[in-house]
């Protein structure tokens, strides 16, 4: 058996249940990992304290359920009653919620450790905090859940949440190479996740399979606990969306390789044209996002402005100065856009598109472009990052699988058997 905490969820949940592996032997092998790592990687910014008697006794409390033995890594910007919650930003730098956010909560229930809490940006936006690209020290590991992405990459933990208002889960996902999965909007709780955007903020997690993805939705929201099998080989739709331009040649290879492995192995693979007016959400995203920002971070704006960073000052004013019939707009676009999705989604199963214009770009300086993630994110579909591609330099490059929105069993059912060949 490989290393425990290199094992993916769904064989670690194998193995402790076959009495293979204890979960105190996860634990200690997922801190000696961060240990031995996380001066490099610097995916945590806090982790309390795991020593023998303090592991024991959570190990102990956890419940029989889905996760149970199981460490989660928690995003910062998610409410831990017992760990502070700093939303990566200087304003919360003592900030300790007085209770868990939802999702925290049902892991515990469910049986999961909280191991601790991972680097966010700012508030889930732009400015980056410390954490690098665990295959390359002087890359970004993309951002906002660039701590969470990192920590799985590199086997700190099997399981770490992340959230997603432009392309905070499926951007860090590829560049570090392991599973996204982005729900759709509104499918999973967010009482106690820092908003950034409410018409857009989505949860979502990291992990190395996509079988891994519904243990957690078993924890959330009681959904079946094994993968759906797929009735008949999917029919996939090979998307290049509007901004093909923007993807280089290795996301290229990526998405077109894929694609033809997936018909290779006996899936209907047909070229899918997005409708009007998709062609002007990206943009519309933009404003949505804008204008929701300075309405939810209103009293950081306020009260700490002299404490934020110039690129959530930016994206605050931005929101300012969009009025309300600009904003209504830009829904109503989004609105029909869901519409026209409907009829494509009746011809093809999934799209297969890229999730990000290529490698992680060098420089801890951003955390990379959305470009790929935010029409998607506005029209609420749920999406996975696929990885198994490497780039010219040698970094990931995964593709990105989106489902019919408030069908993501359905996705994660085609997911499961498209991940098996398409590397």
């Amino acid at each position: 058996m490989k290393p425990a905490n290199e094992l993916t969820a769904s064989e670690a949940r194998a193995a402790l249940d076959q009495g293979r592996l204890d979960a105190s032997e996860l634990l200690n092998a997922c801190l000696a990992r961060i240990q031995a790592r996380d001066d490099a990687v610097g995916a945590w910014c806090h982790l309390p304290d795991h020593s023998a008697d303090h592991g024991a006794t959570a190990i102990q409390e956890t419940q029989s359920g889905p996760l149970s033995g199981l460490p989660v890594g928690i995003k910062d910007i998610i409410d831990t009653v017992d760990m502070p919650t700093t939303y990566g930003s200087a304003a919360y730098g003592d900030h300790q919620p007085d209770i868990d956010a939802a999702c925290v909560a049902l892991v515990r229930a469910a049986g999961g450790i909280v191991m601790g809490k991972t680097v966010s940006t700012e508030f889930a936006y732009f400015q980056p905090g410390k954490t690098s690209n665990p295959h390359n020290a002087a890359h970004t590991p993309g951002g906002s859940s660039s701590g969470s992405a990192a920590a799985v990459a590199d086997f700190m933990v099997p399981f770490a949440f992340g959230t997603q208002t432009g392309g905070s889960v499926i951007r860090p996902a590829t560049y570090c190479g392991v599973v996204g999965y982005k729900a759709s909007y509104g499918a999973l709780p967010l009482y106690g996740v820092k908003a950034l955007s409410h018409d857009l903020d989505t949860l979502g997690w990291f992990c190395r399979e996509v079988a891994d993805i519904h243990l957690m939705r078993a924890a959330l929201v009681n959904a079946p606990l094994a993968p759906e099998t797929a009735d008949a080989k999917p029919r996939v739709g090979l998307c290049r969306t509007h901004e093909w331009y923007q993807a280089d040649q290795d996301s290229r290879a990526a998405v077109l390789g894929a694609a033809k492995c997936l018909e290779k192995a006996g899936a209907e693979v047909v070229d899918v044209d997005l409708p009007t007016p998709i062609d002007r959400l990206l943009e519309q995203q933009k404003i949505v996002m804008a204008q929701n920002a300075a309405r939810d971070l209103a009293f950081e704006y306020n009260h700490h402005r002299d404490l934020l960073s110039s690129h959530i000052i930016a994206l605050i004013e931005a929101g300012m100065a969009v009025d309300f019939a600009t904003y209504q707009a830009a829904l109503l676009d989004a609105a029909e856009g869901r519409h026209k999705l409907q009829s494509v989604f009746r011809e093809v199963d999934v799209l297969l598109c890229p999730s990000a214009p290529g490698e992680a770009p060098e420089g801890l300086g951003g955390t990379g472009d959305p470009v790929f993630n935010r029409v998607w994110t506005l029209l609420g579909n749920p999406c996975v990052n696929l990885p198994g591609h490497l780039g010219g330099k040698g970094l990931p490059v995964g593709v990105q699988a989106v489902g019919a929105l408030g069908q993501d069993e359905k996705l994660l059912a085609h997911c499961h058997w498209m991940e098996r060949r398409i590397v």
